[in-house]
């Protein structure tokens, strides 16, 4: 894994005013109030900073904390664990292994009903959230850089759901229709 790292200046120029504290500055969002506390939408966890992947749907699971629970990261080596001894608390912070991002805290022994008797508590504003139905087609697309555009046109059509997937022609030429084709 290729490490990111850009300067303070650059974190503030690509980061919202809350994603910088959070994430750069070890900062908490309200609990309650993040995109993903209920979310139930299938798909693979990202570092908002810098786009690895941390979490999936599948270890996500509700514990009522106030923020998204997971009970194990996506890899072993997407989130190194570290001590942290802020606010009177012993607890171990989880950051993100490829920019060294803070994404929340790691608890264990609460009891939860998880395969790893864990609770991975990580702010929402952290992660950006790739539905699974997003996946195919990023993966078609990596697919279309490697066949050759040609091939990729029919990889690209058949992963793409609804109404594009029944095109078919020419990918690259306006349709009627489209807003294209009349200008």
């Amino acid at each position: 894994m290729d490490k990111v790292t850009r300067t303070e200046a650059q974190w503030r120029e690509q980061l919202s005013p809350q994603e910088y504290r959070v994430l750069r500055q070890a900062g908490t969002e309200a609990p309650f109030t993040g995109e993903y506390t209920d979310t139930k939408t299938t798909g693979v966890y990202r570092c908002r900073a810098c786009g690895a992947e941390l979490f999936r749907s599948d270890a996500k699971f509700e514990s009522h904390c106030g923020w998204p629970s997971f009970y194990e990261p996506a890899d072993g080596d997407a989130v190194t664990l570290l001590e942290d001894r802020s606010h009177g608390m012993l607890r171990v912070e989880a950051r993100c292994a490829r920019c060294d991002s803070h994404l929340g805290h790691v608890f264990t022994g609460e009891g939860y009903d998880t395969p790893t008797d864990e609770r991975w508590c990580i702010n929402s504003v952290s992660l950006s959230l790739e539905p699974a139905e997003l996946s195919s087609v990023a993966a078609a697309r990596v697919a279309a850089v490697a066949l050759g555009f040609g091939a990729a046109a029919l990889v690209l059509q058949a992963a793409l759901p609804g109404p594009a997937a029944r095109l078919g022609g020419d990918p690259r030429q306006p349709r009627r229709g489209d807003g294209l084709a009349e200008q």
